[in-house]
């Protein structure tokens, strides 16, 4: 009996654990099933074709076992991008220009550097704007058009500009990707300071406090849920950034490099194994951001 009454929390965690993770293997299994329909689907013109000029007669099972081992399928199946992942990942050192990891540092080191430069650019634009009514007409309506231009209009401009002046590597990347991660900080932290309302900061005068009291100790710990919900999307945003930028610039490293150099050569397999490192890597970024969030939040007892 004892032991029954010590096992319950334990066999509840694992009946919500896997409760929780039907739902989501069911929904995997099902993109699995409908990729691999139309990676044979696309693959099957070329082999008929194929089939056609060699005076060859294909049946089912021949046509699906070819469909899916092509060495440069219209659409990859899901073994062989796996394939190509491992032989990206683990299959390489980790200081070979063909190593996945290698180009996903290059594109990860820019990113950081644009999302600290967007961050910081965010976070003091949004302050400037909610002290100062004049910044807020001014630069609000600018930083809401900037966002309407086409990164990829953009992207080509800043490279060019940027490499006639000498500057090249990382700082043109990091750049771009701060284009597009300073907005969203920008309106969550607006929105974020402007949280709390007039009896809260008519109570703050009442005992007196300054200007600068009021921000530390009132604006600010009310606007870090919406920083950090904007961070996510800012780092994310960074990412794509970095490697639309990483594009039109000829580079040769990194995750963008890799997707250009796979277009020119017919590499699919190389493509879809460089965007999955790269939704990989965003799925990470925005889970430290995540962390970081219900650690300072729960600190400062405002995780809810």
């Amino acid at each position: 009996m004892t032991d029954a009454v010590l096992n319950a929390p334990t066999a509840r965690r694992w009946r919500l654990s896997t409760g929780n993770l039907l739902p989501i293997l069911t929904v995997l299994l099902v993109i699995v099933a409908v990729w691999y329909l139309a990676a044979m689907r696309m693959n099957a013109t070329w082999e008929r074709d194929q089939a056609v000029r060699a005076g060859v007669e294909l049946t089912l099972p021949d046509l699906i076992t070819r469909t899916l081992t092509q060495d440069r399928p219209v659409l990859p199946a899901p073994h062989q991008v796996a394939a190509g992942l491992w032989e990206g990942v683990a299959g390489q050192p980790v200081t070979s220009r063909r190593s996945l990891v290698w180009h996903a540092w290059v594109t990860l080191s820019a990113t950081l550097a644009g999302f600290a430069i967007g961050t910081g650019a965010g976070v003091l634009l949004a302050v400037g704007i909610v002290h100062s009514r004049s910044m807020d007409q001014s630069v609000m309506p600018w930083a809401v058009a900037s966002q309407t231009v086409p990164i990829l209009a953009i992207a080509p401009m800043v490279i060019v500009v940027m490499s006639s002046a000498g500057i090249t590597g990382l700082l043109p990347k990091a750049i771009i990707a701060a284009w597009l991660s300073f907005f969203p900080v920008l309106v969550g932290m607006v929105k974020g300071l402007r949280t709390p309302d007039a009896m809260q900061t008519d109570l703050m005068r009442s005992w007196s406090a300054s200007g600068s009291q009021q921000f530390w100790r009132l604006r600010l710990p009310s606007s870090l849920p919406y920083l950090f919900a904007s961070l996510k999307v800012a780092i994310a945003a960074a990412l794509v950034g970095t490697i639309v930028a990483e594009l039109p610039s000829g580079a040769t490293a990194g995750l963008g490099a890799r997707l250009l150099s796979g277009s020119y050569y017919g590499q699919t397999v190389q493509i879809w194994s460089a965007l999955f490192v790269a939704a990989i890597l965003a799925a990470t970024l925005v889970a430290i951001v995540s962390v970081i969030e219900r650690r300072t939040l729960t600190r400062m007892g405002l995780a809810r």
